[in-house]
Order: structure tokens, then C-alpha cells, then sequence
């Protein structure tokens, strides 16, 4: 699957409110075509900038609201949703919720990609939350193959399991989208699962998700123009 160059980059606008997102994408301007609006927006006018983006400035947009409940719950809020004509949207990697999102999203070009396991957990994590034993990259592997089976478009998962990802026979043609994408020498925050850009992109990932190590930076436009660079 071929993406124009730019579109491999996708920025996570996690800052406070739509007024700081919309200053932040005029900074980074023709730099960046693709962002990511996530749930801690939602309530700072985040759909609002999402139409604005999309409607208004062209650029592509990812709404990252991990949706999750039962399938007719879900179905209507991706109905509800897919009419603001969004490229991509994430639910839990449950086949229900798959399945159901699927539904919601159907007639329109919204992608439904799913969330396997969030890549600030670790095996510790997965021990609290009484999920199965097994190792971490293992029960993501086997959390994609079912959400590809039931329907999804990509998945969301950590630049560690993208290889393993794609080498699955389901993956064929199917996105997968990492975040947990820092610069050599970036701070880490609160990722745990993490790899450079470039070896995102090696490893099968068709889009890599950058927030802090760009919006954070003194020149976000530069710091976004030097990771797309870094990209084989």
C-alpha cells in the first residue's frame, strides 16, 4: 500500500483546546497534511477542529476516540460520526466493536482501525488488568489477526509488533498505524513501546503518530520537516 510521502506522518494536536490545535497546524503549515484529534481534546472543541482541518485547510484527519461498548452503541456513534467525512477512526480491537464500528462506518471512507493493546502498558500492566499471560508483542499479533478477521481496516499498534503485524496473511492491504514514535534521543514520556520513525516505516507501519517530541519542540514546523526527511 502507497501513501504520498507526507501522509506517512501524522501529528497528534494533544494539546489543551481546538484554539491552541488550529495555532499549532498554522505553525506547522504545509509541513504536516495529517493529524490526529484525541479524546482528551473532545471536550475543547475537538470535532469542531477536526471540520475546520478537514473542511476548510484540506488536511486529512485521524479521530482517536478508542471507542468501546455494546455493538449498537457503537454502531451509532460511528454513524454519527462518519458524517464529518474523517479518514480514520479507532476502536478497541474487540470483534464486536469491530464489527459493529464497521457497520456504523458503512457508505462512507472513514477507516475503522483498531486498538490491540495501548502502547503505554507493559506486561505488568497487562497483569493488573487481568488480560491472559503471554508475552506483550504475542497477544497484540493475535489481537490484530482477529480484529482484521472481523472487519478492520488497520490497526493501531507500537512500531515493535508493526514487522509481526505485517507479516500476518490478514494484514495484506490493510493499514497499521503506530504510535509510540520518538527522534533518536527524544524523551520517551509516557510511552513504553517505542521505536524512530524510520524504523516504524521499516518494519510495516504505513503512518507513524508524533506528538510531543513535534508540538513541544522550539520549531515544530522544522521538527516535523526533519522526521519526515529521516523516513526511508
Amino acid at each position: 500500500m502507497t501513501h504520498p510521502p507526507a501522509d506517512r506522518l501524522i501529528v497528534a494536536l494533544d494539546v489543551p483546546n481546538a484554539i491552541a490545535g488550529l495555532k499549532l497546524a498554522q505553525d506547522l503549515g504545509d509541513a504536516v497534511t495529517f493529524y490526529k484529534i484525541g479524546l482528551g481534546m473532545l471536550t475543547g472543541g475537538g470535532l469542531g477542529l477536526a471540520n475546520e482541518l478537514k473542511q476548510e485547510q484540506g488536511k486529512r484527519i485521524f479521530l482517536d476516540m478508542k471507542l468501546f461498548d455494546i455493538g449498537a452503541t457503537v454502531e451509532a456513534a460511528v454513524r454519527g460520526l462518519a458524517q464529518f467525512d474523517l479518514d480514520f477512526l479507532t476502536v478497541h480491537g474487540d470483534p464486536h466493536v469491530v464489527r459493529a464500528a464497521k457497520e456504523g462506518a458503512a457508505g462512507s471512507n472513514m477507516k475503522i482501525l483498531a486498538v490491540t493493546i495501548l502502547t503505554s502498558l507493559d506486561r505488568a500492566d497487562l497483569d493488573d488488568s487481568l488480560i491472559k499471560p503471554g508475552d506483550t508483542a504475542d497477544l497484540v499479533v493475535e489481537r490484530a489477526g482477529r480484529a482484521f478477521d472481523a472487519g478492520a481496516d488497520g490497526i493501531i499498534a507500537s512500531p515493535q509488533e508493526a514487522a509481526m503485524i505485517r507479516a500476518l496473511p490478514e494484514a495484506a492491504n490493510r493499514l497499521i498505524v503506530t504510535p509510540g514514535v520518538r527522534p533518536a534521543g527524544a524523551a520517551l514520556g509516557d510511552q513504553k513501546r517505542v521505536a524512530t520513525p524510520a524504523q516504524a516505516i521499516t518494519d510495516g507501519a504505513d503512518h507513524i503518530v508524533v506528538g510531543r517530541p513535534i508540538w513541544a519542540a522550539s520549531n515544530p514546523h522544522q521538527a516535523a520537516k526533519d522526521i519526515l526527511a529521516s523516513l526511508p
